[in-house]
């Protein structure tokens, strides 16, 4: 029997990164950043906060179960915000729609909505703090560890990520030497590009075979489950500079100092510029690779039957 293809396909319901509005129909700016502060909100307290449960807590069991917390931690933020802004929540995102899908997302957008992502990240973090403060405090006095000096990664890993991963090689200087900030940069944006070429496939119109808009952000969050899963264990895995700068500015101004920024090594600016490098990557390499290709050669599905279909069918 033949498979016929939707005459449409839906996708995120706003203008951002689709085309499927003019830049008429946008939300106001106004409207448009408290989703993106609302939104990174939320994936910053789920992403973070299961962070922390499993760090300071040990209520996590293994890596994976932090990685399904994170994902369905974004695609829920994207659930609740996409209506009023698109759902950017990072900064990586809102670069890469900017410069590939300028004729649907202005480019005086661009810094409004990096501030309300930080903002978000940074008010998330606070809330986690609040939350976890004693048992953080509790946490670094069984260990012995002195926040601010080295060594407090251990609980710094918290809010901001380091590289290598500290709960999984510790502080050592030896292990500090294992990766420069320069190539946390390059896998960090590595993984952004992943994801990036991940985000512009599965709201495509022109992807015939992607979700749809009802499952478009389920597997956004898969994407970043799946990303975490790998990367994780060497730079925690940022892939959104808001995620890593607003929790790292409370990191440094709740006592962790240099700890926090500039990070041993001076690393923190490795998780700002490696995912802003590699996530107009990822899209450019999707636009060029795959949305490029002329329709009638990117169906990777026969929708209809071929003259050899219909001879089988009748004999």
């Amino acid at each position: 029997m033949s498979r016929t293809a939707p005459a449409t396909r839906s996708a995120i319901p706003v203008a951002v990164v689709t085309a499927a509005h003019p830049i008429a129909t946008l939300p106001s700016l106004t409207r448009a950043c408290a989703g993106e502060a609302v939104g990174t909100y939320i994936l910053a307290f789920f992403g973070c906060g299961s962070v922390m449960s499993a760090v300071i807590t040990g209520a996590q069991v293994g890596l994976w179960q932090v990685a399904v917390v994170w994902g369905f931690g974004v695609s829920l933020a994207i659930y609740a915000t996409a209506a009023a802004s698109g759902a950017h929540l990072n900064p990586a995102v809102t670069l890469s729609v900017a410069l590939r899908r300028r004729e649907t997302f202005p480019a005086a957008r661009v810094l409004p909505y990096w501030g309300a992502q930080l903002a978000g990240a940074f008010l998330a973090a606070a809330t986690l703090y609040a939350c976890f403060s004693p048992f953080i405090a509790r946490f670094e006095q069984a260990r012995h560890l002195v926040r601010g000096r080295d060594g407090s990664q251990l609980s710094g890993m918290v809010f901001g990520e380091y590289g290598p991963n500290p709960a999984v090689f510790g502080t050592a200087p030896a292990t500090l030497a294992l990766l420069s900030p320069l190539a946390v940069m390059l896998i960090e944006a590595l993984g952004t590009a992943i994801l990036v070429f991940f985000v512009f496939a599965l709201v495509d119109r022109r992807n015939r075979d992607a979700p749809g808009a009802n499952m478009a952000p389920f597997f956004i969050g898969f994407s970043v489950a799946i990303i975490i899963s790998v990367l994780a264990p060497l730079t925690q895995a940022g892939l959104n500079p808001a995620r890593d700068l607003g929790p790292r500015l409370f990191a440094l101004l709740a006592g962790w100092g240099s700890i926090a920024l500039p990070g041993p090594n001076g690393i923190w600016w490795a998780y700002i510029v490696g995912p802003l490098v590699g996530g107009p990557l990822g899209a450019t390499l999707y636009d060029l690779l795959i949305r490029s290709t002329p329709v009638a050669e990117e169906r990777a599905v026969i929708y209809e039957d071929t003259p050899a279909d219909a001879t089988t069918t009748r004999g």
